[in-house]
């Protein structure tokens, strides 16, 4: 190989291109996978071939020992196969196609929608979203629900930006709206009455083990309710350009999101004291989070550049755990799955992860 050649990358591939492993192995359409291997760039600086399944992704950045590809729309999980000897409608030839590597690709569920933060489950595994809308918008439905067969039906209007949606042990919706400074009752019929107000920019909602529920005022204060509805100030934070998002850990622990014009946003730990430190800081647009058993935090934001879900070990290791664009939530769902929230539709995902109850029994 002359010098030329090697200034230019080009090398020469011998034998057939194999792939070591695909990061991260789950992905919505759209997201971006990096592949690693050897052998994975044609001869001559062509551009490798990367099918899922039947369907061509593209390729975004390619060298011998690694690729960057976009997961197309329509993909389905299964396998992921690299062909550097690609012919002149783009499908690579025998002989020149590597082992297939598995990854998990994320089943829309509903669309036309706009949450801003995770999705939430009742009892009986209905899902329930918000459409947003802008602030001061009046949309025709606040909040749609979608049945265990993906139906999807009208469930609550008349609310301005609705926000986020808790439940209670006993299976009662509650409602923020970052329009009226307020948190809402909802009942199954749809009946609605307020359950507190002066909660400012009302955001986030989360409820402890006690059932005490907190409300994140995005202007910088986070408000704990007790069961009698006395209101305290549990916890005050930098403000937030759009939400506090709130989950909690098995062990009490609240952790706290509020993206802000920075891209080096951070994860918050209040213990149940209020006192408020830095559990991880390095992401960009951190938004709506949840918690799994062993209390492994989950985020929708960036980290290094790359959108997804990135997980948060409580050691504080951050790898990218689900890959996708426009991701603003999730919610651990029955069956080891999950529910994923971008800001216009949801995703399920087969995911071998035990989520950690929202309110222990």
């Amino acid at each position: 190989m002359s010098i030329s050649d090697r200034l230019l990358g080009k090398k020469n591939v011998n034998g057939k291109p194999h792939i070591e492993a695909v990061a991260p192995s789950f992905a919505l359409p759209g997201g971006e996978v990096r592949i690693i291997g050897r052998g994975l760039r044609p001869p001559e600086l062509r551009r490798p071939s990367v099918r899922f399944g039947e369907i061509e992704g593209s390729v975004l950045i390619s060298s011998d020992d690694f690729l960057v590809a976009r997961v197309p729309e329509g993909a389905a999980s299964g396998p992921v196969v690299v062909s550097t000897n690609v012919s002149t409608n783009g499908v690579g030839t025998s002989g020149h196609v590597s082992n297939a590597h598995s990854i998990k690709v994320a089943v829309p569920v509903a669309d036309n929608l706009h949450p801003v933060t995770n999705p939430a489950l009742d009892r009986e595994g209905n899902l329930y979203v918000t459409f947003s809308g802008s602030r001061g918008q009046k949309v025709p439905v606040s909040i749609f629900k979608i049945d265990t067969n993906y139906n999807v039906k009208p469930f609550l209007s008349e609310m301005m930006n609705a926000t986020a949606i808790a439940f209670d042990r006993e299976g009662q919706m509650y409602v923020s709206s970052r329009h009226d400074e307020a948190v809402y009752k909802v009942a199954p019929n749809g009946t609605v009455s307020t359950y507190a107000e002066g909660m400012g920019v009302a955001t986030g909602i989360a409820f402890d083990a006690a059932e005490n529920l907190y409300v994140g005022d995005r202007s910088g204060t986070i408000f704990k309710i007790a069961r009698d509805r006395q209101i305290f100030v549990f916890a005050t934070l930098e403000p937030s350009v759009s939400a506090y998002h709130i989950a909690f850990g098995p062990h009490g622990d609240m952790f706290v999101t509020g993206p802000s014009t920075s891209s080096f946003d951070c994860v918050y730990k209040v213990d149940p004291h209020g006192t408020v430190s830095v559990f991880y800081r390095g992401l960009g647009r951190p938004q709506g989070l949840a918690l799994d058993v062993e209390g492994n935090v989950y985020v929708a934001a960036s980290l290094a550049g790359k959108r997804g879900i990135v997980k948060i070990t409580p050691q504080g290791e951050a790898t990218l755990a689900v890959s996708g664009q426009g991701l603003v939530g999730l919610a651990f769902a029955p069956g080891k799955s999950a529910i994923l929230a971008t800001n216009s539709a949801v995703h399920h995902i087969s995911w071998n992860i035990q989520g950690l109850p929202l309110l222990p029994e």
